[in-house]
């Protein structure tokens, strides 16, 4: 089985070359704006398989497995994507600090002859944050590529996240225990 990750993601790419497969990374570039009302919860996985289609199958070898993947962030049923400014990440932060939120990211796996995708879910409960912190993360980590305007493995891991419910990896943006046995399932197959 050999992986093609269609991520721009660093922090994807760390985490599937350490599960062990060979992978090669595949450029897909697609609009990621929702235009029609979805759930939440379904949202990463709609982006994984638009993600998935973008890539021609014809580039595909019959031992590719191609996986796409999109982590949102969801707070009182509203969608936190990336920010695009100080202010909106900012913002965001302020949104979660105190309480808690879901992280969903939605997988696509697809080979030359099947696809399947998934949503993993995971719950993360933040500690209360004064401005001035929730600021000096924004300024020295600039976390304008990350959903929700945070990193977990970061800084604000560590000081503001009380705690979660589920797969950390999933909040970095690939929860690659799910990944792994769903691609065990397809071999299997």
């Amino acid at each position: 089985m050999h992986l093609l990750l269609a991520s721009k993601s660093p922090r994807r790419r760390e985490l599937i070359a350490q599960l062990g497969f060979p992978y090669d990374i595949v450029d897909v570039d697609v609009d990621e704006h929702i235009t029609a009302p979805i759930p939440c919860a379904e949202v990463g996985e709609s982006l994984a398989c638009r993600k998935a289609a973008a890539y021609s199958s014809t580039n595909m070898r019959p031992d590719d497995v191609l996986v796409a993947a999109d982590t949102v962030v969801s707070v009182d049923a509203d969608v936190l994507g990336k920010p695009n400014t100080r202010a909106e990440a900012i913002g965001m932060l302020n949104r979660l600090q105190g309480r808690s939120h879901v992280v969903y990211t939605g997988v696509c796996l697809r080979t030359t002859a099947i696809q399947h995708s998934f949503t993993e879910a995971t719950t993360v409960h933040f500690h209360p944050l004064e401005q001035k912190v929730i600021e000096y993360y924004v300024d020295t980590f600039r976390p304008y590529d990350k959903a929700g305007a945070y990193g977990i493995q970061e800084w604000i891991g560590m000081v503001g996240v009380r705690g979660i419910e589920g797969c950390y990896y999933n909040v970095m943006g690939l929860p690659v225990a799910r990944i792994y046995h769903e691609l065990q399932q397809m071999r299997i197959s």
